[in-house]
């Protein structure tokens, strides 16, 4: 089924290289980089995650900057090895601890015998860390981590707060911290991804939450956990909008669907919401769950495009954070499609704005704002000028637009799902891990029509 795997860097360097039936020709990996770097579209910039090229299917993903690449020359289900090449990942993150370049080429001998074990002649076999302890016998080499940018979602909580160690998103789920003790401690994430459409003037037409709970032990002796929801939970929509903009709860919590990892336990999900499970080894989803009852969106988002002279427009973009005061989003990017006889535009950002960049993209005749971050509560500001080849004839809004948003909220959740508790089973009465509980919304699809 598949050809070869391999991992490259931003570079184009090979760092893992696996040919598993000899059928596809040498330089693959260099024909991949290359149609990768030089991809010429006339709608997308990047590569899209499966392509072929001369009867080769090249199908990769880019996980903290690395390219996780399969080559088959058969037609196979792209989800299924796209879904593989993101469980490789997490595999060789729970080993290494650090998914990086530096500590891929520190721990090649054990990364290969990861690959062995999980396809065999091109066919996968297991992506469980936990099966997977019974067969893999080299022990990680430790990278220093407090030298790496942080990578993913979770490493947003290592900036400028004590809510949790620095070390918790760097650990290997195998090897012992120097001492030969190993901190007992358990994180549990609920990550959700947000897809909302704003019609012209505001309204929303469409909103979804596409949600998972993510649990990464590091307790030996894999104790029961008890895991509380929201008891208000329902699954299954009424029909009836019952979300309250006035109220702080928003009212109960409705998911339209859910399912759960096989090692949870539901005889008492019905009764009072609670999941009980014992935890494999390795970061795993306990549950995935998608929300389209109404709720409130994080941000605020209105476009406005009109015309300023023969050949001249003018863009005003406005952002509101509609969230509290003592929550912040981080790195957020705001893109506006401009007419295709745009040949320039000035920007002015509003007075006192800081971390706050601008740029109009010629290639693909669009704007882009960078705002660093947002305070809840507040509104920020940006007016374009744009300056055309030729006079405007038709309508300026269907030309341009829509907006596109996209944004990283640590410590929020827009459909108040919420963990009551975590409780760990007591092997002694002195025995107290740590628990830590983290909330992220991310924008998934946030569009903004003209």
């Amino acid at each position: 089924m598949i050809s070869q795997f391999f991992v490259l860097s931003q570079r184009g360097d090979h760092i893992v290289f696996r040919d598993y039936r000899g059928e596809v020709p040498k330089g693959s990996a260099e024909i991949f980089f290359r149609k990768v770097k030089f991809w010429n579209d006339d709608e997308a910039e990047e590569a899209p995650p499966v392509f072929n090229v001369d009867g080769v299917n090249y199908i990769h993903v880019k996980v903290a900057g690395l390219f996780f690449v399969v080559t088959t020359m058969v037609n196979v289900s792209p989800s299924l090895l796209l879904e593989l090449l993101q469980r490789i990942a997490r595999v060789t993150k729970d080993y290494l601890g650090v998914l990086n370049e530096d500590s891929l080429r520190k721990n090649f001998i054990l990364v290969y015998e990861l690959l062995d074990e999980v396809i065999d002649f091109g066919y996968p076999q297991t992506t469980s860390t936990e099966v997977l302890k019974s067969y893999i016998f080299n022990e990680p080499i430790m990278v220093d981590a407090g030298r790496l940018p942080p990578l993913g979602p979770a490493a947003m909580f290592m900036q400028g707060t004590k809510r949790m160690p620095g070390t918790a998103v760097t650990k290997s789920v195998v090897a012992n911290e120097p001492g030969g003790k190993k901190r007992e401690e358990i994180f549990v994430d609920i990550i959700e991804r947000i897809s909302v459409t704003f019609s012209s003037s505001g309204y929303i037409l469409t909103s979804e939450i596409d949600g998972t709970i993510q649990m990464k032990s590091y307790l030996t002796g894999n104790p029961e956990i008890r895991l509380a929801l929201n008891e208000d939970l329902t699954i299954g929509r009424t029909g009836s909008s019952s979300y309250d903009y006035r109220s702080s709860s928003g009212g109960p919590v409705i998911l339209d669907d859910c399912n759960f990892h096989e090692s949870v336990h539901l005889d008492s999900f019905d009764i009072d919401r609670t999941l009980t499970l014992i935890p494999p080894d390795g970061e795993f989803a306990v549950m995935n769950y998608r929300m389209t009852q109404e709720f409130k969106p994080p941000f605020r988002v209105t476009a406005l495009i009109e015309e300023a002279g023969p050949s001249r427009a003018e863009v005003l973009l406005k952002i509101r954070a509609d969230f509290s005061a003592n929550v912040t989003a981080n790195t957020i990017t705001v893109q506006m499609p401009v007419p295709s006889y745009t040949m320039r535009a000035s920007f002015e950002l509003e007075a006192g704005a800081v971390g706050q960049t601008t740029d109009f993209k010629e290639g693909s005749r669009r704007l882009e704002w960078n705002l660093k971050k947002i305070v809840g509560g507040s509104e920020h500001t940006l007016r374009a000028k744009l300056t055309f080849s030729q006079e405007s004839y038709g309508n300026l809004t269907k030309e341009a637009g829509p907006v596109n948003m996209n944004f990283t909220i640590p410590m929020y959740n827009a459909s108040k799902l919420q963990v009551r508790y975590l409780q760990i089973a007591k092997k002694s009465k002195a025995y107290n891990p740590y628990r830590w509980v983290r909330y992220v919304t991310q924008a998934n699809s946030y569009v903004a029509r003209l």
